[in-house]
């Protein structure tokens, strides 16, 4: 590895959990295509002393816990110890004799709703005689609490759902969806931990956001828009979420942030962040069938991660190690955009050609979607972790 590849290799250093050949799980830190066994340094290393316990069980659960200090002393550590070439070869292990599995025990899940582009989209095909962004849109992150049991890594297959839909006749019925979705999201991983009647302020959030991964939030909208009145989503998103199998640590992002755009209602203390650089300039990429269909732009979120934590928590509500919220649809102004093929084909009306001849409406059986990440980096660019997930046919 040429030096120039080794500086860009640790300014990521992002972290998951694997499976061996043998079946043994471990916790690894990722550079390159090789994953450095943080389960085996941690207990054979005499440099590894102060992280002995963070591993033992092969998952990122106990580093969670941890804290920022903890955290970061981990990350300097390894830097120093990726650049010894025989530490490296006693601990590394190459990717292609692995399996990936999700990282950690994800606790709470909660969606947000942050792109103005997709919420003003959303909004005009559902509410065309109305204003598209409802009143309370830009005074506070919308979102809703979601499912955590069907939260899968990177690559599980994704079963049709089935649920109860309106037809275009009029008639309630019971089936597999015909409206599968997609939705390109960025999620933030949470760590340490607050008590009951906490709160986290808006100068607090990188405390708490350990790091970044690719979300998708598989949508079934045909029972999305037929139950969400007056609740909101349940079965129509609960059926299955994937993230990637990797975690981009914040610290890894430092180059990252950007400001936030700009927002046209005053907003209430505790989510007025100023002159903060609080977005991510991060570049998305979506593809269908090895198509691109998408390049959602993540640094036109109109709120922020920060933002959405201090609102998650402003009425109380303790986080702990493992808890997970997301972005929502990532879009941006331009058709070529659009997170989610809701959007693109504008709920089917529009559909999109496919090199096969196919006409591209929602997702149908068999299609595979492929979510990527860029971000800038201290010495080039950073690709974060891959979000994959293939469908399957509903269960008969």
């Amino acid at each position: 590895m040429t030096a120039a590849r080794h500086r860009l290799a640790v300014d990521h250093l992002p972290y998951g959990s694997l499976r061996d050949g043998d079946g043994r799980r471990f916790a690894a830190v990722r550079w390159g295509d090789i994953a450095f066994d943080l389960t085996r340094w941690s207990r054979q290393s005499p440099d590894a002393t102060p992280y002995a316990d963070l591993f033992l069980d092969g998952s990122l659960d106990q580093l969670l816990a941890a804290g920022r200090p903890v955290w970061d002393g981990l990350r300097a550590t390894l830097i120093e110890q990726l650049a010894d070439a025989e530490t490296f070869r006693s601990f590394g292990v190459p990717l292609a004799w692995t399996t990936p599995l999700l990282p950690f025990t994800v606790g709470d899940y909660v969606d947000f709703y942050a792109s103005r582009d997709h919420a003003t989209n959303v909004g005009r095909i559902f509410r065309p005689d109305g204003e598209p962004v409802t009143p309370n849109w830009t005074h506070l992150p919308v979102g809703y609490h979601g499912r955590s049991g069907t939260i899968v890594v990177s690559g599980t297959e994704i079963q049709r759902p089935s649920g109860q839909f309106r037809t275009s006749q009029g008639d309630v019925e019971f089936g597999a969806t015909a409206r599968l979705d997609l939705e390109a999201e960025v999620a933030f991983v949470l760590g340490g931990s607050t008590h009951l009647g906490a709160s986290v302020a808006l100068t607090e959030a990188r405390e708490h956001i350990f790091g970044v991964c690719l979300l998708n939030d598989w949508s079934a909208r045909d029972i999305q828009s037929w139950e969400y009145v007056p609740l909101g989503p349940f079965l129509g998103k609960s059926f299955a979420t994937s993230i990637s199998g990797w975690i981009t640590p914040l610290s890894a992002l430092q180059h990252a942030w950007v400001g936030a755009p700009e927002r046209d209602t005053p907003l209430l203390p505790y989510l007025d962040d100023g002159a903060e650089h609080g977005g991510l300039d991060l570049a998305l990429e979506v593809q269908v069938n090895g198509e691109v269909l998408a390049r959602p732009p993540f640094a036109r979120m109109y709120w922020t991660p920060a933002q959405m934590l201090a609102h998650l928590t402003v009425n109380g509500a303790s986080i702990r190690p493992g808890d997970l919220f997301a972005s929502g649809t990532v879009s941006g102004p331009t058709q070529g955009e659009r997170g989610c093929l809701l959007e693109l084909t504008w709920n089917g009306e529009q559909p999109v050609a496919m090199p096969d001849g196919r006409m591209l409406r929602f997702l149908e059986d068999g299609d595979e979607v492929l979510i990527r990440a860029t971000a800038p980096g201290e010495y080039g660019v950073i690709t974060l972790g891959e979000c994959r997930g293939r469908v399957v046919a509903a269960q008969r």
